[in-house]
């Protein structure tokens, strides 16, 4: 019996290769969502690209609050440029986060990708799983609970997968397993585990995506990969060699039969269920 995989693109719109090699790989259906990034100065170029990827590829916002800047003067007032991750994850631990811009921020960034897309986002996550830290993930969720239709949420609290199990417990209890908790009780549609994870330096990226669908449970799961061309940013980017990898891989020939040989099938696994009980890893 087939096991079903979410397999989502992140940071499309944060550079014009990134963007463009994502959307090749939508229009050949081999991935099946793209997460976009819109408060890049490359988003609203980008953004007619994913006019025709079809309806089985599924459209969701990457709220991004690390890299470059604010979209909303609000948030710009007090953060010029986004902060790096770090410090973010410190000033969500400590609860100093400014709550009321944060909610401006999320709201422009939502926006910004209704008027270049003409529909609401299917999902909602976090550039660098920024949407389950502490506060964050507070503003995301009520802002979920008033959006007609109301989208799914990216869970990080249950993250499997072979390797990298420091860099897989971080993501979990930095505020995955918290906001796994608020998705069930919220009832907010989300993915019961999360795949993907890797230290981007492994050069067999095939090798990797053969050990995560080994590893994916039946109820099926979503996996975050970030393909891009070539020389795809305007600065230097500490991923680029990866992300071409990993589209060159997508791409390929290869991908369709280790899909096959898994009896794995791309789709949306998105359900309101409880992901609570789901066996970690992680820890």
């Amino acid at each position: 019996m087939s096991r079903v995989l979410a397999l989502c693109a992140d940071d499309f719109g944060l550079a014009p290769g990134i963007s463009i090699g994502i959307a090749r790989l939508a229009q050949a259906h081999r991935i099946s969502a793209v997460s976009c990034i819109t408060n890049s100065t490359h988003w609203a170029n980008g953004a007619p690209l994913l006019m025709h990827v079809g309806p089985k590829v599924e459209l969701g916002l990457h709220f991004n609050l690390t890299e470059g800047r604010p979209l909303s003067a609000a948030l710009a007032k007090v953060w010029p440029t986004l902060p790096a991750l770090r410090s973010l994850v410190v000033l969500a631990h400590l609860g100093r986060l400014p709550r009321a811009a944060l909610r401006v921020e999320l709201e422009q960034q939502a926006k910004a990708f209704v008027t270049a897309l003409g529909r609401a986002p299917d999902f909602i996550d976090g550039h660098q799983h920024v949407h389950h830290l502490p506060i964050v993930r507070g503003i995301v969720l009520d802002a979920v609970e008033h959006m007609q239709p109301m989208p799914a949420v990216r869970n990080t609290g249950c993250v499997l997968g072979p390797g990298f199990a420091v860099k897989r417990m971080l993501i979990e209890r930095t505020g995955g397993r918290a906001l796994a908790r608020e998705l069930a009780l919220r009832e907010v549609a989300h993915n019961a585990v999360l795949l993907g994870v890797y230290d981007f330096a492994q050069t067999d990226y095939r090798a990797c995506m053969q050990r995560w669908l080994a590893a994916l449970p039946p109820s099926g799961g979503l996996l975050f990969c970030h393909p891009g061309e070539a020389g795809a940013t305007d600065s230097a980017d500490p991923i680029a060699a990866a992300r071409a990898r990993e589209l060159a891989y997508l791409g390929s020939a290869g991908f369709a039969h280790d899909l096959a040989d898994e009896e794995v099938k791309l789709g949306s696994v998105w359900s309101s269920v409880s992901s609570i009980s789901e066996t970690s890893s992680g820890g």
